[in-house]
């Protein structure tokens, strides 16, 4: 059909008189904005020391196996002690005689294993000899931590073990070394276990340094050990059982 002049000239002048035609749909995907993460708020002395609640879901499985049986043999600390019973099963299971708890939870820092003691894991239980080592996430994911700051975080992790549980021995375990030699956070870490060292009074808390264990000549964590220099594997954990088992069975064997 020929519109007439007129008509062409009312569509253009009003465009909206023309019979309303389907919008076409994009096939692209939509760009969703990803929400920005918190900016990290800086370090201070108190940071370390003073409590702060993660991952509540695993201290509630902390709170039940409490109540699933006996806990003589009890280790407290972040990733690396966490992945033992997974990573280190043959290993893990030697300790089998002593009803072991593992409350480690990967990236915990000392105020995230602070907040778990003081809000029910150590509660109605009596281990002969709990096992720590905490303060890598300090330093690792907090580059302005000072290397003492989170040795302040340890100390006041054992100090708070002793008062919860006074009749428990502690078995504080140096740092493990991670990354190359030379590095910061290597430094860092050796930093801290030197902070440690004073605690141990021969009695109620002994510290224990194997880190040399996991190096080769150059003074490097081999890859067949800690594949991305911080966390064991399977030998990795076989090497920290051998370390450690003839302190530990001796403080076990303690009255």
């Amino acid at each position: 059909m020929k519109l007439s002049p007129l008509f062409l000239a009312l569509i253009l002048c009003n465009p909206a008189i023309l019979p309303a035609q389907p919008v076409p749909q994009s096939s692209a995907t939509p760009v969703i904005s990803p929400t920005p993460k918190p900016t990290p708020l800086p370090r201070t002395p108190e940071s370390a020391v003073t409590p702060a609640v993660k991952d509540p879901n695993r201290h509630v499985e902390f709170l039940d196996r409490k109540q699933r049986g006996p806990i003589d043999l009890l280790f407290l600390g972040d990733s690396i002690t966490d992945f033992w019973p997974r990573r280190g099963e043959t290993t893990w299971l030697k300790f089998a005689a002593w009803n072991p708890a593992d409350f480690g939870i990967s990236a915990d820092r000392t105020e995230h294993v602070l907040w778990r003691i003081t809000n029910g894991e150590l509660d109605g239980i009596q281990p002969k000899v709990t096992v720590i080592m905490i303060g890598t996430n300090n330093v690792g994911q907090c580059p302005d931590e000072k290397p003492e700051w989170a040795a302040e975080g340890v100390k006041k992790i054992v100090a708070t073990v002793h008062e919860k549980l006074p009749a428990t021995k502690v078995l504080l375990l140096a740092v493990f070394p991670r990354d190359i030699k030379g590095s910061r956070l290597r430094e860092a870490v050796a930093q801290i276990n030197q902070s440690l060292v004073s605690l141990d009074d021969g009695k109620q808390t002994r510290f224990l340094d194997i880190g040399s264990q996991f190096l080769d000549a150059q003074g490097e964590i081999p890859s067949d050990v800690m594949p991305d220099k911080l966390h064991p594997n399977a030998k990795g954990y076989e090497i920290w059982y051998g370390a450690m088992q003839p302190l530990l069975s001796e403080m076990m064997a303690e009255k």
